[in-house]
């Protein structure tokens, strides 16, 4: 029995299921004009994104922070 709650306890995540979540929510941050639901948006996008992916992964971190600002050059970022 204990085997059958570990295996609940840790689901498997895909790469290409979270790719596709933040590309969704990419998407629909963009399309959102509310400052206050963005903001939850995007948390809940960094979220998922670090369940398969590491904190230290600059090039994300660089994304995120331009995502937020109009004005940016994101050739920099690339």
């Amino acid at each position: 029995m204990s085997e059958e709650n570990n295996q609940e306890e840790y689901e498997e995540i895909t790469s290409e299921e979270v790719d596709r979540i933040v590309a969704r929510l990419e998407a629909l941050i963009e399309s959102t004009d509310s400052e206050n639901i963005r903001s939850y948006l995007e948390e809940a996008m960094n979220e998922i994104y670090y369940l398969v992916y590491e904190e230290g992964d600059e090039e994300w971190d660089s994304e995120v922070e331009a995502c937020g600002e109009d004005d940016e050059d994101l050739s920099e970022a690339a």
